[in-house]
């Protein structure tokens, strides 16, 4: 799913931001990528998402090399994967439901297809009463619950998510990730982009630890964190229950015609 062989990112300032970074990451795995502030986790995520083009190296990604991809494909690599920002990047003109759908609107999806989808989505996230919100009209929380939703809409793979619990209190921060637990649960490979080693402790997985541009460690770990603790940050929502098989599992669909696009550019 993701591969990196020998890579390292160069910026025009001579910065030297990754070295020499290989790992694979598989399908269904979940992966906390953990670094302090400029150790180089930014870079790495701008590399995955084709916002940024490694150096040196080799990179591929759901199928796509990214050293080759031509920008027209771009695209279609980021619509394999949902991306969930720590600055949640909401359009505010626009309400909850819009928001979500706005996703699948990008891809002409036919509106009928929309209207069942967003609301199964938003009920998955805790947010079926909130649809006709603006974002400044939503906490924190749940202006990120709904960029969590816009990220799942369309049955990705893959979900990144870049310090999603960094602009939310405690609480919401657990919700958030347990929620992520549960769409990897489902099938859904999540790769959570984070400083925040109390997350990585309590909800336990593969971390892979970046400290000056280079892999430190890359292990597994146990969670700490216990769903029987009774803790009200762990707690379910009944009523969601039927919803989650169908919403967060990934579709499976294979974008179109990527295996041989590099072809063109050599």
């Amino acid at each position: 799913m993701i591969h990196l062989k020998n890579v390292s990112k160069v910026y025009s300032n001579g910065t030297e931001a990754l070295k020499n970074v290989s790992l694979d990451i598989e399908q269904g795995e979940f992966v906390f990528i953990v670094g302090s502030s400029g150790a180089g986790k930014s870079t790495f995520l701008k590399l995955l998402i084709r916002e940024e083009k490694a150096t040196f190296g080799k990179i591929s990604v759901n199928g796509y090399d990214l050293m080759k991809i031509r920008p027209g494909k771009i695209p279609y690599l980021r619509r394999t994967m949902g991306i969930v920002f720590q600055d949640f990047r909401l359009i505010e003109k626009m309400n909850v439901y819009d928001n979500v759908a706005f996703a699948m609107r990008a891809i002409g999806t036919p509106e009928k297809f929309i209207r069942k989808r967003v609301k199964q989505v938003l009920a998955v996230v805790g947010l079926e009463d909130k649809e006709k919100r603006r974002p400044s009209e939503l906490s924190g929380g749940e202006q990120q619950r709904v960029s969590l939703a816009r990220a799942l809409v369309n049955k990705p793979g893959m979900i990144i998510a870049d310090e999603p619990t960094g602009n939310i209190d405690p609480k919401m921060s657990y919700e958030i990730m347990k929620r992520l637990v549960d769409i990897n649960k489902k099938g859904t490979t999540v790769i959570i982009v984070t400083h925040e080693h109390d997350l990585v402790r309590t909800f336990g997985g593969r971390v892979i630890i970046i400290d000056g541009g280079e892999v430190r460690e890359d292990r597994m770990i146990s969670a700490q964190g216990s769903e029987e603790s009774g803790s009200v940050l762990f707690a379910e929502k009944a009523d969601n229950a039927d919803n989650v098989e169908n919403v967060i599992s990934p579709s499976g669909n294979e974008p179109e015609s990527r295996n041989n696009e590099e072809a063109d550019n050599s």
